[in-house]
């Protein structure tokens, strides 16, 4: 895959709001507790959702307290479902559709999160070792995200992304054995583990060397990584729920998402991946 195809592919893997038919705001469900004001039933319209399937308040989520809705990234999916998978039929003109239609938006929504991150791996220097592996794997994954509706629907998506993971893993190995000088990090191992990851809730880590750490699935809701290095850490799956990552360097570390990044707290000194886009609300 040439740096062409590569930046293409990324460009389809950024929301494009003005050819979806508004499916992060109807197919998903959420909860006053989870950083929305009410709760929504899945396949329920936001209450915010014009006939256009545009935000009538996009421009002030942060004031009505729609955290959620500021973090949301759907890599892409919205319009490929939208356009591609049912052809510009929206789910109001073809009802019977609706359920089908949300349905397989999850699942696409994953299939390009999981192309986000093996995109990545591929422009990785440490991973150039399984790079041929990488361009076979976004290969297939490509082709189960553009399978019609019905295949989608029966496509078992945790037995694929268990084959990503492995790739992403050994991705994470290379670099992060690079990024500490070619040692494996320890200083988190012996922190408490909670559910999938470190449980770093409300951590002080301004002193602690960051780099080449492994915070796969960590959770750092309000950890202290002012002006924190980060170069080189693998971020997959970590929750930045309001982490303040005013002045720290996040320019090299891996996997992290524009879901992440605008869940925390930063500022203009805080340095973000080329291929993400500063929040508003960090000012």
């Amino acid at each position: 895959m040439s740096k062409m195809d590569r930046e293409i592919l990324r460009k389809n893997l950024q929301a494009d709001c003005n050819n979806c038919f508004g499916l992060c705001c109807t197919a998903l469900c959420f909860s006053a507790s989870e950083g929305f004001p009410t709760n929504k039933e899945a396949g329920q319209p936001c209450i915010n959702l014009q006939s256009d399937f545009k935000c009538s308040v996009h421009t002030n989520l942060a004031e009505r307290g729609l955290k959620g809705c500021i973090a949301f990234d759907c890599f892409g999916a919205g319009q490929k479902v939208s356009q591609i998978s049912f052809r510009g039929n929206d789910w109001r003109k073809v009802s019977e559709s609706a359920k089908t239609m949300f349905e397989v938006f999850l699942i696409v929504s994953r299939l390009q999160e999981l192309l986000w991150y093996l995109t990545e791996a591929l422009t990785l220097e440490p991973s150039r070792p399984i790079h041929d592996n990488l361009r076979t794997m976004i290969d297939e994954t490509e082709r189960l995200a553009n399978l019609n509706p019905e295949e989608l629907l029966k496509l078992d998506i945790l037995v694929h992304r268990a084959k990503v993971d492995t790739l992403l893993q050994k991705t994470s190995e290379l670099v992060r054995t690079e990024a500490s000088g070619g040692k494996q990090k320890i200083s988190l191992r012996r922190k408490k583990v909670l559910g999938r990851g470190l449980d770093l809730i409300g951590a002080d880590l301004r002193k602690r060397d960051m780099r080449g750490e492994n915070l796969r699935g960590a959770y750092l809701i309000a950890a202290d990584l002012r002006d924190v290095d980060l170069s080189g850490a693998d971020l997959i799956g970590a929750d930045f729920r309001d982490a303040d990552l005013r002045g720290a360097n996040l320019s090299k570390s891996i996997f992290l998402t524009q879901t992440q990044i605008n869940a925390a707290k930063g500022n203009a000194d805080t340095k973000i991946p080329s291929s993400l886009s500063r929040p508003m609300h960090w000012g």
